[in-house]
C-alpha cells in the first residue's frame, strides 16, 4: 500500500506529488496519468504566461496563490535551468468604457499587492510604437515560460525522491474506505492511505467515480491561437492584452511572445465538443451529450448568446478574429494569422448556470479533489500543491 496516490499528471498533479514527498521524506507515492507523458493537456497547450495576479477577486484563492506562484515559478525555473523571461505585460484600453474598467482593475491590483504602472496614450505609444490605445496598465512582473518543461522537471524531482509515475494508465474506479482508497483501471490497481485527484478536463468524472455528489460539469472551451510569421516576431516587446470583461472568465485575444521566440495571437473561447480534441471540428459523442444535456450549460448559453455567436464567427472567419487584434494593433493583416494548435480550458459550470471563477477544491476523509483549476493554475501550481497538502495533513 502506498502512503499517497495522485491521479493526474498535469502541472498541478505533479507539483502536488513533489510537494508531498518534500514534506514527507521517505513516504511512498504513486502518480497515475492516462497520457503517455506528463503535462499533455492543459499544461502543454497554454500561452506560457507567468501571471502576476492582477485580475482576481481580492481574497480569492486565485488572488492569494497566483502572486506566490509567480515568484515560485521563477525561482524553480532559475534553479533548474529552465528558460524564462520577465517581458512584462501591457493591458490596453481602446475606448472610454475600457478605460473605466482599466481604472477599476488598477484599484484591484493595488488590493492584490501587484505592482502596476498606469500609462497614458502617449506613454503607451512610446513603449510600444505599434500598439494603439487611450491608456494602459503595465505589469512588469509578468513573464513567459514553457510549463511543459516545468512539469517535466517536477516529474524528475518526484522520481528522484522515490515516487513512482505510471503513464498510459486510465482510471476507471475509485473506492474509499475508512482505512484506504483503491484506485483501479485497465492498467492495474493502486491502494493508498490518501488520494489527491488533479484530473483537469476529467475532474467532474473522477469526482463522480469516487462517489462525490457534484452539481457541476466541466465544459471545455477551445482556445484557438494563430502564430505570426517570422518577419513579425519583433512587432512588440511585451505581452499585449485587452482590458478583460469582468463578467467573463476569459482574458480576450492577446499578443504573446513565447519563450521559444515566436509571437502568437489568441486565444478566443469557443465551446468544445471534445474535452481532449485539439483539432478544429473535433467531436466526442460522450462529451457532447454530457455538455448539451446539462441544464447549467443551457443557462450559460442563453445568458451569453451574443458573446457566443461572436466567438463562433471569429472561429469560422479569420477577419472577425483579426478585428479583435486590430483594436490595439491596427497594422495586422489576415495573411499574418498562421495556424497554431489550439488549447482547451476546463471550465466548471454549476447546475444553475454559474461559471466557477475561483479554484474549487473539496475533500473527503481520505481524498482531496481539485475540481476547478483554470488559469492561472500553471503559475499557481506550487501554492495550490501546498494548499492541497495542508488539507491532507489537517
Amino acid at each position: 500500500m502506498y502512503d499517497y496516490c495522485v491521479i493526474g499528471g498535469g502541472i498541478v498533479g505533479v507539483a502536488t506529488a513533489h510537494r508531498l514527498l518534500d514534506r514527507h521524506p521517505g513516504a511512498s507515492l504513486v502518480l497515475v496519468e492516462k497520457a503517455a507523458e506528463p503535462g499533455t493537456h492543459q499544461t502543454g497547450h497554454n500561452s506560457g504566461v507567468i501571471h502576476s495576479g492582477i485580475y482576481y477577486e481580492p481574497g480569492s484563492l486565485k488572488a492569494r496563490l497566483c502572486v506566490a506562484g509567480a515568484e515560485w515559478t521563477k525561482k524553480f525555473a532559475a534553479a533548474h535551468d529552465i528558460p524564462f523571461r520577465e517581458c512584462g505585460k501591457l493591458l490596453v484600453a481602446t475606448d472610454a468604457a475600457e478605460h473605466a474598467r482599466m481604472l477599476a482593475l488598477y484599484e484591484r491590483s493595488v488590493t492584490n499587492g501587484v505592482e502596476v504602472e498606469l500609462l497614458d496614450a502617449a506613454e503607451l505609444r512610446r513603449r510600444e510604437p505599434r500598439i494603439t490605445g487611450v491608456g494602459a496598465l503595465f505589469v512588469a512582473a509578468t513573464g513567459i515560460i514553457d510549463y511543459g518543461k516545468v512539469t517535466r522537471a517536477l516529474a524528475q524531482r518526484v522520481r528522484d525522491a522515490g515516487g513512482q509515475i505510471v503513464l498510459g494508465a486510465e482510471v476507471t474506479g475509485i473506492s474509499e474506505t475508512d482505512t484506504e482508497v483503491i484506485v483501479s483501471g485497465p492498467a492495474g490497481q493502486w491502494r493508498a492511505r490518501n488520494l489527491v485527484v488533479c484530473a483537469g478536463l476529467q475532474a467532474d468524472r473522477m469526482a463522480r467515480i469516487a462517489g462525490l455528489e457534484v452539481d457541476f460539469r466541466i465544459v471545455p472551451f477551445r482556445g484557438e491561437y494563430y502564430q505570426l510569421p517570422s518577419h513579425r516576431k519583433d512587432l512588440v516587446s511585451t505581452l499585449i492584452y485587452p482590458i478583460p470583461d469582468p463578467e467573463l472568465p476569459f482574458l480576450g485575444v492577446h499578443l504573446s511572445p513565447t519563450i521559444d521566440g515566436e509571437l502568437t495571437v489568441g486565444p478566443n473561447a469557443v465551446l468544445g465538443l471534445a474535452r481532449e480534441g485539439y483539432r478544429k471540428g473535433s467531436v466526442n459523442l460522450r462529451d457532447a451529450r454530457e455538455i448539451l444535456g446539462f441544464p447549467g450549460f443551457h443557462k450559460v448559453a442563453r445568458a451569453n448568446v451574443r458573446t457566443g455567436l461572436e466567438e463562433m464567427r471569429n472561429s469560422l472567419f479569420k477577419r472577425g478574429y483579426l478585428a479583435e487584434c486590430r483594436r490595439y494593433c491596427p497594422e495586422l493583416t489576415v495573411s499574418d494569422l498562421l495556424p497554431r494548435e489550439a488549447g482547451i480550458r476546463a471550465q466548471a459550470v454549476l447546475r444553475d448556470g454559474t461559471l466557477v471563477h475561483d479554484f474549487l477544491i473539496e475533500r473527503t476523509p481520505r481524498s482531496v479533489h481539485v475540481l476547478n483549476a483554470p488559469s492561472p493554475a500553471a503559475t499557481s501550481a506550487l501554492p495550490i500543491a501546498d494548499h492541497i497538502v495542508a488539507n491532507l495533513d489537517d
